[in-house]
């Protein structure tokens, strides 16, 4: 069985997509469809930009969803389409673009929720008051509790459960900081603080998750051809209510890929394609299932190894 995931923000580069929209009349119709929906040209961004202004949220959402979706077409203009996957799933933003394969989200729709989000997720904390730390070589069910323990009238918790060896953490610059020390001391091989603008998967989010919850009831959700396993409850959900709540619970909650992705492998899945930029995702799975078979397609030649 295969699954299809879709990568989420710091996979976004300079030039991402273009080959494919220049070898795929489809791709090149997901950027071009883009850039109507958000009234810009973000795909000269994408492609001519410079990486602090691609980086900034408002830009980076959209940005990456339209190169998965641009990798998407051009994979099915080969003949492999959504039906060639049991699942999907996709690390924090990269759940719109698995909705949006899955056809449960429009292209234009899931443009516009995304720079929506990106905008409501940076206004939700002033800049410097929020930050994210990766910590490395603890188990999630230490780094929740350390959290936890040293959270004081503050925000800190566990936002992202990456892979056996990397949980981040998210909340008050200051609270974020004592838990990352803490958690040195508690055996953590590295405690990273992220370059990231706000604490995102943390309940200072909360603004921001009012903000997606009025988009969303305003948007068609269909139910998505194959089941998405959704990022904060780590089940497969294909009814269009529930996607939609979960939607807005994974802007304060915590994305749960290590368990999701140990679900896909309980069910059965032994093939995972990532679609769009970069590979942190199939690392990420290369670490939960030693022995999960992995594709990368963000260009022309990934697309042509698969016939070879």
């Amino acid at each position: 069985m295969r699954a299809f995931v879709f990568p989420g923000q710091g996979a976004q580069t300079i030039g991402m997509g273009r080959e494919l929209a220049e070898a795929y009349p489809a791709a090149r119709d997901v950027f071009d469809q883009v850039d109507d929906a958000l009234g810009e040209k973000l795909s000269d961004l994408i492609w001519n930009g410079d990486i602090e202004t691609l980086t900034l949220t408002q830009n980076a959402q959209p940005a990456l969803m339209a190169a998965s979706m641009a990798a998407f077409r051009a994979l099915e203009a080969e003949g492999i389409g959504i039906h060639d996957a049991s699942y999907v799933a996709g690390h924090s933003l990269g759940e719109y673009s698995a909705l949006c394969a899955a056809g449960a989200l429009t292209l234009e729709d899931t443009a516009r929720l995304l720079r929506l989000r990106g905008q409501a997720m940076q206004e939700a904390v002033p800049v410097g008051q929020g930050a994210m730390a990766a910590i490395l070589g603890l188990e999630f069910e230490t780094v929740d509790r350390i959290a936890r323990d040293l959270a004081g009238d503050e925000v800190v918790q566990a936002a992202n459960d990456n892979d056996p060896s990397q949980v981040v953490i998210s909340g008050h610059k200051d609270a974020v900081e004592r838990a990352a020390a803490a958690m040195k001391e508690a055996g953590a091989k590295r405690a990273l603080m992220l370059p990231v603008s706000a604490p995102f998967h943390s309940v200072l989010m909360q603004p921001a998750a009012a903000v997606m919850a009025d988009a969303l009831a305003g948007v068609d959700i269909q139910p998505p051809a194959v089941p998405l396993i959704a990022n904060v409850r780590a089940e497969a959900v294909i009814e269009p209510g529930a996607i939609r709540r979960l939607l807005v619970e994974q802007v304060t909650g915590t994305v749960r890929w290590r368990e999701s992705m140990a679900k896909l492998i309980e069910a059965g899945v032994t093939e995972f394609w990532e679609i769009g930029s970069g590979k942190a995702l199939s690392g990420m799975i290369k670490r939960i299932a030693r022995d999960a078979q992995l594709r990368n397609i963000g260009t022309p030649s990934d697309i042509a190894a698969l016939k070879g």
